[in-house]
């Protein structure tokens, strides 16, 4: 992702910090750091995600703050946590599948880009999607597993008075661990029942992935190009190189990777939020017939979602998922380039 000036036709140049590659990378610094510190990140919007779910399987419209009182309510803070350690032990796996086809993906794509002749600013957009498609998808094979246990421990005391006759047909067996979640899980379903919802999981994260990482990109370089001039007049004596070029600190590099990061994660959320409110259902929620449950298909459950409130219903969750999306994204990229910084090879 070289972004070392800004558009030719622009006023002025922009001079970025370097971009960490892969092989300048330490790997085991990179990966050990990662865990610790997205497993940080992962804490502190864990509870968002909570509301985001159980929204999405809510058969009726209920608000953020209603749900946050009533949680808070009838489960105190720790229902804001529940299956929070089950998502954590996949975190590491998971996020370590996804820095790595991130960078190997970026990297490669990114060259052939290149040599095939595309501009710097499509060729950057270009091995930003295939990054993020491939990153996402290898990711899956390791967090659908997770996150279907997470999630039947989120609104698995949904049938209590903190969620009554709101959310109907959760799967009624009960869990008392991640642990005890999963095997029941597989003892009930097998392997088919860990991956509940994986192809929908693919469809959802893959696109979602490689839209952000684009819209990211492009956002990126707008930013750099449309106020560069004005950026480079606040520290004239550091920032003006030759004519009109601007050299930014660090923290108006950190400042454009977050509200980059904030525009692109609007972008996917919108694009994206039916795919993930039909994938959680189907993770969840189970049908009736004859006196007996089975999981539900995604016809099923898009014509429930019909029948419940048309095309807004598949939009339920959206303040909480974007709000996780932005949060989470401007959180990721900033700590993503520190990491990549802290785990460059010394020369």
């Amino acid at each position: 992702m070289s972004l070392g000036t800004a558009e030719d036709d622009s006023a002025s140049e922009i001079h970025l910090p370097a971009d960490v590659d892969w092989h300048m990378l330490d790997k085991s610094k990179f990966f050990f750091l990662g865990a610790a510190l997205f497993s940080g990140v992962s804490a502190a919007l864990y509870p968002v995600v909570v509301l985001k779910t159980r929204q999405q399987v809510s058969s009726t419209q209920v608000s953020s703050f209603k749900l946050s009182f009533n949680i808070m309510q009838y489960e105190g803070l720790r229902g804001f946590y529940r299956g929070f350690g089950t998502s954590l032990m996949g975190t590491v796996p998971a996020r370590a599948l996804y820095m790595g086809a991130l960078e190997i993906t970026k990297s490669g794509v990114g060259s052939a880009t290149v040599r095939l002749g595309f501009a710097d600013t499509t060729a950057t957009a270009i091995a930003n999607a295939a990054a993020g498609l491939s990153s996402a998808m290898a990711a899956q094979l390791v967090w659908t597993p997770i996150d279907v246990v997470s999630q039947r421990l989120m609104v698995q005391t949904c049938s209590s008075n903190s969620s009554k006759n709101v959310i109907s047909n959760v799967n009624s067996c009960r869990y008392s661990n991640g642990l005890d979640a999963f095997r029941k899980i597989l003892c009930a379903d097998g392997l088919r029942g860990l991956y509940r919802g994986f192809g929908i999981s693919i469809l959802t994260y893959a696109p979602s992935n490689a839209v952000w990482w684009a819209s990211y990109s492009v956002v990126n370089r707008l930013i750099w190009g449309g106020f560069g001039c004005y950026l480079g007049k606040k520290d004239e004596s550091d920032s003006i190189v030759g004519c009109g070029g601007y050299r930014p600190d660090s923290k108006a590099v950190v400042a454009v990777q977050g509200l980059s990061a904030s525009m692109a994660s609007g972008v996917s959320a919108i694009i994206t939020m039916p795919l993930d409110t039909i994938k959680t259902r189907l993770q969840v929620l189970d049908a009736e017939e004859n006196g007996r449950t089975k999981p539900l298909t995604v016809l099923q459950t898009m014509r429930n979602l019909v029948r419940e409130g048309g095309l807004s219903a598949c939009y339920r969750g959206l303040g909480p998922r974007w709000a996780s999306m932005s949060m989470s994204a401007t959180t990721m990229i900033t700590t993503y380039e520190f990491l990549k910084r802290l785990s460059t090879k010394s020369q």
